[in-house]
């Protein structure tokens, strides 16, 4: 490939160290260098070791030119070295101040570990020796436990190791502070602050130069992929590096066998030259466990970034979620300056059991990086759910037919509720205040709309719902003991809904006044208070008493039989009411007859409308005649 045509800067020989926080040294000499670094630490640049890696030499030489000075980093509680037999001599030493206690690696195959040694840990060793065990309990112990945080040092062979332990001493130039986001998979906000690139900037602009022309204090790549590679629409992040060989009878990608890779060859984005101080790899099975990988180490995304220049790489272990609101979070993350790693995990921690992130590299300084944030549960308001599952109910039942008025509305807010419950939208642009704030204003409408239909005409479909999921569902046998507005025993019983669309229902069934009460789950309470009877001519005063289902609007009425409207006056025809879950609200009607009203028995009927769900309360009286 040509560089040149590709607008990336070739790669530089490195036959002689050059100035900056670290130096690169011949593996004899790579002990007494490490002392004498150790023993001057801060003053003296960091040794590296590289013979026959001219690639690691490369990535020293990039990193001398995004770091600038060179600091112990805080030590963790404790530390493990798996393999030190297999890494060059003067690494342990190299690593050793980076945690306050080192223990054998014996230690790590107790299951009590973490009861023995509770606190921050690091590992150091070669990537095949982060296998399943022990890596897997240890990485499961970090789900929801910050206080178990988990630390990984490691690299294709023992110079890599080296390099990377070498790295967590560096701190990076001041003028190092672009921070990206590149997704093929979401269109996030963009945060004052983020370069963030999505698809459609992935058609129009070179992204391998922005890529490579940037020194990034971090950024992402999110895509689909496997271990070697990370899509960005026609780019790729490549994990091939062609300075190490394969390993005989190990599983390749296609250009392993001389085929051509299966995206743009000039749009690959060789992922040690990356000069970045952090790289988030946001896809799934970017960094697997050694003998979980899929393909052969030489073409794995997370050694070739440990290769380069990067302090820390951040890689997913295996399959994850992650989507807007991680993307949102780690944007807000890099901002405050907290640490990746915990900020993706504790924002999947309600969508696997499991942490799908992998911190390779010391965590950031305790006294500048934030608290870890606390692990997120995908709960929405439940006022969002149970508006939801009312919604369903409406629109997928034939309660309501084809061209009945509501159902649009009804439906432009059911797709708002289904972006509100989705986990990549919800809480991701917008605040849970600012969800429910909106999703009240939708529903005090929608409400209004229903009573005011309800009292025009009260033979509205909607006030069928006791009929029509009622013959679609089932008993409960639990009945309740209740008081009739009338003063007699009744029973209270729930019909189960058979269906998903078909609302559970309530009623209240009593010996001499019928069924006088009808309800959907969580709605509000209702009874109705009057006089048996009332003089042709007079007034009937109703006291209906009123439990909200939560503190807010009820919006009521009160409407009569057909038979009885056109001699009566409804005071008042609706009503809206500040109401209480706590204790019954009294609200007021009057009912006014006209002089020629029939002497009989009539009944009127009491309704709240609250969060899309409307209850009734049945009253039966009497007109008398009247008194001369």
């Amino acid at each position: 490939m040509n560089p040149a045509v590709n607008g990336r800067r070739p790669e530089q020989p490195s036959a002689s160290p050059v100035s900056g926080p670290f130096r690169t040294v011949a593996l004899d000499r790579f002990p007494a260098a490490v002392g004498e670094f150790l023993a001057a630490p801060g003053r003296a640049p960091v040794p590296v070791p590289v013979d026959g890696r001219a690639d690691l030499a490369n990535g020293v030489a990039a990193a001398n030119g995004l770091y600038s000075a060179v600091r112990p980093p805080a030590p963790l509680d404790f530390g493990v070295v798996l393999g030190s037999g297999d890494l060059p001599v003067g690494v342990a030493e190299l690593a050793r101040p980076l945690a306050r206690e080192w223990l054998d690696e014996k230690e790590l195959d107790d299951a009590g570990f973490h009861d023995r040694y509770p606190g921050t840990l690091v590992v150091v060793g070669c990537y095949d020796r982060m296998n399943l065990s022990p890596v897997r309990a240890l990485l499961l112990a970090t789900y929801r436990g910050p206080e178990h945080a988990l630390t990984l040092l490691s690299g294709r062979d023992g110079a890599s190791v080296a390099w990377n332990v070498a790295k967590q001493y560096a701190r990076p130039d001041a003028g190092v502070e672009a921070l990206g986001l590149f997704t093929d998979t979401d269109r996030p906000p963009h945060l004052p602050g983020v370069k963030v690139f999505d698809d459609r900037d992935f058609e129009r602009a070179d992204i391998q130069a922005e890529i490579l022309g940037t020194r990034w204090r971090r950024v992402v790549f999110q895509g689909h992929g496997k271990d070697d590679s990370v899509n960005l629409g026609e780019f790729t992040i490549c994990g091939l590096n062609p300075a190490v060989p394969a390993v005989p009878g190990l599983l390749g990608p296609r250009c392993a066998y001389g085929l051509p890779c299966y995206k743009p060859e000039d749009k690959l984005v060789p992922l040690h030259r990356v000069e970045a101080v952090e790289l988030v790899l946001s896809a799934c099975n970017s960094g697997p466990l050694a003998d979980l990988a899929l393909y052969d180490p030489k073409y794995q995304l997370l050694l070739n970034a440990l290769d380069g220049p990067a302090r820390t790489v951040v890689s997913a272990v295996s399959v994850h979620d992650s989507d807007r609101p991680e993307n949102v979070a780690w944007m807000r993350a890099a901002l405050s300056g907290a640490d990746s790693v915990d900020t993706l995990n504790a924002s999947l921690a309600g969508s696997h059991p499991y942490p799908a992130f992998m911190r390779f590299g010391m965590p950031g300084e305790p006294d500048d990086a934030p608290p870890a944030p606390a692990p997120s549960d995908h709960r929405p308001d439940p006022l969002v759910l149970t508006t939801g599952r009312r919604l369903t109910a409406l629109l997928a039942s034939e309660l309501l037919p084809h061209h009945h008025a509501l159902r649009p509305r009804l439906a432009r807010l059911a797709r708002k509720v289904d972006q509100w419950v989705a986990r990549p939208t919800h809480s991701a642009d917008r605040s849970p205040q600012e969800i429910r704030a909106s999703l009240t204003a939708d529903l005090q409408s929608l409400d209004h709309v229903i009573a005011e239909q309800v009292a025009e005409n009260p033979e509205n479909e909607i006030m069928n719902y006791p009929a029509h999921f009622g013959d679609r569902s089932s008993l409960d046998p639990h009945v309740r003991e209740v008081t009739c507005h009338c003063g007699r025993p009744a029973q209270e019983f729930t019909r189960r809904g058979l269906l998903p669309h078909v609302l559970d229902t309530t009623c209240a069934v009593c010996m001499r006044c019928g069924d006088v009460t009808f309800r959907v789950p969580d709605a509000p309470a209702l009874l109705a208070y009057a006089d048996d009877e009332v003089g042709q001519g007079g007034v009937l005063e109703v006291r209906a008493a009123l439990t909200a289902s939560r503190p807010g609007p009820v919006r009521l009425g009160l409407f009569v039989p057909t038979y009885l409207r056109e001699d009566t006056t409804v005071e008042p025809a609706t009503v809206k009411v500040r109401a209480s879950h706590e204790q019954p609200r009294d609200v007021l009607f009057r009912v006014r007859f006209a002089e020629a009203t029939a002497p009989q028995a009539y009944y009127f009927t009491v309704f709240a409308v609250q969060d899309l769900a409307v209850s009734t309360a049945r009253r039966h009286f009497g007109v008398v005649p009247r008194r001369a």
